[in-house]
C-alpha cells in the first residue's frame, strides 16, 4: 500500500504567520517577523543615505601602487577630479595652509607676510593681503567667514574680505594655533611655552597655562575630546585641558625633539615624529606604542585623513601609508617627490580624495584615492550649503556650544553613574593620602599618643599648682545635711534614730 501524501502546509496571504495553539511560539514568530521587517527597512534606508563607497589604487601583477606618479593618476581620473588639482608657485614661502570643515575653502599664510583665502573648487579668490611681517600659522574659525593668523607679535582675526576684525594681545609670539569648533575656543602656544585659550564667541580669556617645557612649535587637537596635544624639545608629548594647570598626561615619545603630532578623527590613535628619525604610532586609550617606522630623514609634518590614511612629509618627499595605524605596513601606499623642496605642511581635504601640501615655493594638491569620506552629513558639514543654510548652521552651533569646563579625557562621563565599589573608593583615598604625606614630608605628620603623654594629661599636670575658683570649690568641705547634725559624743550606729531633745 502506498503511503498517503502529507497535506500541504497552509500559507496565509501577505506572508502572515499562521496561528498555532502554543502562545509562546506564536509570540516568538511574531517578534521574529517584526525584526526581519525592521532590518529590511533599515537596509533600504542605508542604501539611500550611503550611496557611495571609497576606492583605492589597485596594482596589477608585479606593479606597486607607490610607483604610480601623479601624472599617470591625473590622466586616468575623470575631468571633474582633474579640475581639483592645481600647483601655485608663490614667492613668499614657506607656507602654512588650512581647509574649512566642509573642505570647500582654503587659507594660505606665507612666512614673509602673504595671506590669501579662496574657494579652491570654483577658483574664486575671497581675499588677499600683505601684512609685511612674519606669519607663523593660519587657521579657519567656525566657518569660512573668519580666520585667525599668528603673526610676528600678536594673533589677528580677519574676515573673508581681508578686514581685520580683532587683535588678540593676551598671547604674544604665538607659534601654532588650533580651533575647537564645538567649544568656540582658539588655542595657541607661544615661544615662552604658554598655552592660551580664547573664547571667540564672547571674546573672554579662558585660561593661560605655563607648560614649563620651553619653546613649543608642535601642536594638534584631538577631535574626539578636544584635548590639546603639544610636542616639546625634550621628546615628550603632553595632553592639556583648560581646566587643569598641569598636563593630564605626559608621555616620553622620542629621544630627541618632537617635530610633528597628528591624531585620527576617532581619537584612538596618535602619530608622532621626532628628530631621532622615528615615526611612532600610539594608542591614546592606553598610552602605549603600537609600532614604529624609520624615515630616511626626520619627518617635519604629519596628517591623517578621514579614512585613516597617514601622510608623512620628510625632506622633499611625501609618503602615504594605508592601514598604518592598526597594523604595521611593509610598503607605503603612495609616494611623491616635490623637486627636492622641503615640505612645510600637509592637510587632507575633508570629503575629497585630495591632499594639500605646502612648501617653500608655494602649494599644490595631490590626488589620493580613498582618503576622503565619500558620504557627508549635511547637518554636520555641507560643501554645497546656501547662505540661508550657512546662517542657520551658525546659529545652531552657538546654541549647541559646549562650555570649556566639559573638556576632559573621557567626554562620555556626562550622564553616567559612578558604580565603583566602596573598597575601590577607600583604596583611592588611601593612595591619595599617602601621596600627600610624601609630598609634605615628615614634619607635617602629627602623631596621636595615648596614656600619660596625651594632651589632656599634660594640661591637667600643668594645672595642679594653680589656684583657681575651680580648685577652691574642689577643696572646700562638704556641708552636712539639715536635720542630721548630731553633737559629737558617745555616738553609736543607732544614734541617728534617737529623738532630739527640745
Amino acid at each position: 500500500m502506498k503511503a498517503k501524501p502529507k497535506p500541504p502546509r497552509p500559507q496565509l496571504p501577505g506572508g502572515r504567520v499562521p496561528r498555532t495553539q502554543d502562545k509562546k511560539l506564536q509570540g516568538l514568530l511574531k517578534k521574529t517577523k517584526e525584526q526581519l521587517k525592521d532590518a529590511k527597512d533599515k537596509a533600504e534606508q542605508a542604501e539611500l543615505l550611503l550611496p557611495q563607497d571609497q576606492g583605492y589604487l589597485i596594482a596589477e601583477g608585479m606593479e606597486k601602487t607607490y610607483r604610480f606618479p601623479q601624472r599617470k593618476i591625473v590622466e586616468a581620473v575623470d575631468v571633474n577630479t582633474q579640475s581639483k588639482t592645481f600647483d601655485l608657485t608663490l614667492d613668499f614661502g614657506p607656507y602654512r595652509m588650512d581647509y574649512t570643515k566642509n573642505g570647500r575653502h582654503v587659507v594660505l599664510g606665507g612666512r614673509k607676510g602673504h595671506i590669501a583665502a579662496f574657494d579652491w573648487k570654483s577658483n574664486r579668490l575671497k581675499c588677499e593681503l600683505q601684512v609685511k611681517e612674519t606669519v607663523r600659522d593660519v587657521k579657519w574659525l567656525h566657518n569660512e567667514k573668519l580666520f585667525a593668523v599668528a603673526q610676528k607679535e600678536y594673533t589677528y582675526i580677519y574676515d573673508n574680505n581681508g578686514v581685520e576684525v580683532h587683535c588678540l594681545r593676551q598671547f604674544k609670539e604665538a607659534q601654532r594655533i588650533e580651533f575647537l569648533p564645538h567649544h568656540f575656543l582658539l588655542a595657541s602656544v607661544n615661544s615662552g611655552g604658554i598655552l592660551g585659550y580664547q573664547d571667540t564667541s564672547t571674546g573672554h580669556h579662558v585660561a593661560a597655562i605655563r607648560t614649563k617645557l620651553g619653546l613649543c612649535d608642535t601642536m594638534t587637537v584631538n577631535p574626539y575630546n578636544a584635548i590639546v596635544h603639544l610636542g616639546h624639545s625634550n621628546g615628550t608629548v603632553t595632553l592639556w585641558s583648560p581646566n587643569s594647570p598641569e598636563p593630564l598626561v605626559k608621555m616620553l615619545c622620542h629621544k630627541g625633539p618632537v617635530k610633528a603630532v597628528a591624531v585620527d578623527t576617532a581619537g584612538h590613535y596618535m602619530c608622532t615624529a621626532g628628530l631621532d628619525g622615528r615615526l611612532k604610532v600610539w594608542d591614546v586609550r592606553s598610552y602605549k606604542p603600537l609600532h614604529e617606522y624609520v624615515t630616511p630623514t626626520p619627518a617635519t609634518s604629519l596628517a591623517i585623513s578621514q579614512m585613516g590614511l597617514l601622510a608623512v612629509g620628510w625632506s622633499g618627499r611625501v609618503t602615504i601609508w594605508k592601514d598604518a595605524l592598526r597594523t604595521k605596513q611593509r610598503a607605503p601606499y603612495m609616494a611623491h617627490a616635490q623637486d627636492g623642496l622641503p615640505i612645510e605642511d600637509l592637510n587632507f581635504c575633508p570629503y575629497e580624495d585630495i591632499l594639500g601640501l605646502s612648501y617653500s615655493k608655494g602649494i599644490r594638491t595631490l590626488i589620493v584615492p580613498g582618503s576622503g569620506e565619500p558620504n557627508f552629513d549635511t547637518l554636520e558639514a555641507n560643501p554645497y550649503q546656501t547662505r540661508t543654510q550657512q546662517r542657520e548652521n551658525e546659529v545652531q552651533m552657538l546654541l549647541q556650544k559646549i562650555q570649556p569646563e566639559m573638556i576632559s579625557l573621557n567626554p562620555d562621563f556626562v550622564g553616567t553613574v559612578d558604580r565603583k565599589a566602596a573598597e575601590v573608593e577607600r583604596e583611592a583615598a588611601r593612595l591619595e593620602m599617602e601621596a600627600n604625606m610624601k609630598k609634605l614630608g615628615p614634619a607635617a605628620v602629627k602623631y596621636k599618643m595615648r596614656g600619660r603623654s596625651t594632651a589632656k594629661k599634660r594640661y591637667e599636670n600643668k594645672q595642679r599648682g594653680v589656684i583657681s575658683a575651680k580648685s577652691l570649690r574642689r577643696e572646700a568641705p562638704i556641708p552636712s545635711k539639715k536635720g542630721l547634725d548630731i553633737p559629737s559624743g558617745n555616738k553609736t550606729a543607732l544614734s541617728r534614730f534617737k529623738k532630739r531633745q527640745a
